[in-house]
């Protein structure tokens, strides 16, 4: 009973092999929760959406956002929906490459220019456009090289050469072209109870080329007087409002996975898949002076005693001769003094050599005692 629980308990265990792939496989896990909330407190590598205010990568506009801050504006973001936000005609409005805009958030812009708004659109324009203007200029995937100052407005003070990814422009519409070129403009402006500046490319704002040229005037010429509020419409670039387990960033969730995942492999790499607990300690085997006695118990309640313990003797008596080196047939005189010599008991010799010839456990422990003398 006892080897079979030590066998249970050996077996429940992981071999060594999956225990050291479970332990690297923990440790990859845990370097990469370090490493996401490294990256968190960081910012990371550059990255986000294409002319967002939060994003850092190239086609990035945070560093526009934070021009117009050091510039005295009081900059901000609506990350909801704009139909659903109280819009301040006191303010400037920026929504760069949004491809689509709802019906309801068109109107609102609508209703928010003819109060006397400020609204900065950048990059391709959808059908939305119409909703904002009675007849919109048409956006055209073209190059606007050379771009010159067509007519003098205040945008554009200080404004000589751009650097541009030429990437779009506008033809024709109701709207004044005042940058570009006879056949299309860069930039068009549309005057009416408030003010709609139509930029058909956006990347002179962009991370990669606000620093070049006069682009960095030119955003803020865009953005009007240092104090006009300037808000991102960030909901067209995927932010949304969230609350609670919402607001939780995505990243964030990502970490809170690879760290349970590194908790479920530091678990079966330490504990055991099926089985009972393992014993404190190891059952060891019984003294074999036990088992030579209850040998010798058994035997003795044999009825052929002398056949049965004849080759317990003569093993007994073998040992003996070795352990006194007394040659291949030695007399039962001389194998009687080396026993007395090696220390055997008087009741061993006589089983051995006496009349008590019956006394086979006295013979068993003389076999045990020589048998470990010649061990040592």
């Amino acid at each position: 009973m006892a080897a079979g629980a030590r066998g249970g308990a050996h077996t429940s265990r992981l071999s060594r092999p999956w225990r050291i792939g479970l332990g690297i496989g923990a440790a990859i896990v845990g370097l990469n929760v370090l490493l996401a909330f490294v990256h968190s407190l960081t910012g990371g590598t550059p990255g986000g959406p294409r002319s967002s205010s939060y994003a850092t990568g190239p086609t990035g506009v945070a560093a526009y956002a934070e021009l117009l801050g050091r510039s005295g504006h009081r900059v901000s973001r609506l990350r909801g929906a704009v139909a659903d936000a109280a819009l301040d005609p006191r303010e400037t409005l920026v929504v760069l490459d949004a491809g689509f805009v709802g019906r309801k958030d068109a109107d609102a812009l609508r209703l928010f220019l003819d109060d006397g708004g400020r609204l900065l659109v950048g990059g391709a324009a959808d059908t939305w456009l119409d909703r904002l203007l009675a007849k919109a200029p048409d956006w055209k995937a073209e190059t606007v090289r050379e771009p010159a100052v067509l007519a003098p407005v205040p945008e554009l003070a200080g404004v000589r050469e751009l650097a541009t990814a030429g990437r779009g422009a506008w033809t024709g519409g109701g709207a004044l072209p005042v940058l570009g070129t006879r056949e299309s403009a860069l930039l068009s402006i549309a005057a009416g109870g408030g003010a709609l500046l139509l930029l058909a490319d956006t990347s002179p704002l962009q991370n990669r080329l606000l620093d070049e040229d006069d682009n960095a005037r030119l955003g803020l010429g865009l953005a009007g007087p240092p104090a006009r509020p300037v808000r991102f419409l960030e909901s067209f670039h995927g932010y949304g409002e969230a609350t609670g387990l919402a607001a939780v960033p995505s990243r964030w969730w990502a970490a809170f996975a690879l760290l349970f995942a590194a908790a479920v492999v530091l678990m079966l790499a330490r504990g055991r898949r099926l089985g009972p607990a393992q014993l404190p300690q190891r059952n060891l085997p019984p003294p074999r002076r036990v088992y030579v006695e209850s040998l010798g118990g058994v035997l003795a309640r044999i009825r052929r005693k002398e056949g049965a313990v004849a080759p317990v003797r003569a093993r007994t008596l073998s040992l003996l001769a070795d352990r006194a080196a007394l040659g291949a047939s030695p007399s039962r005189q001389e194998l009687r003094a080396a026993g007395e010599r090696i220390g055997l008991q008087p009741d061993e010799l006589d089983a051995l050599f006496g009349d008590n010839h019956a006394d086979v456990v006295a013979i068993g422990r003389a076999l045990n005692r020589l048998a470990r003398q010649s061990r040592r």
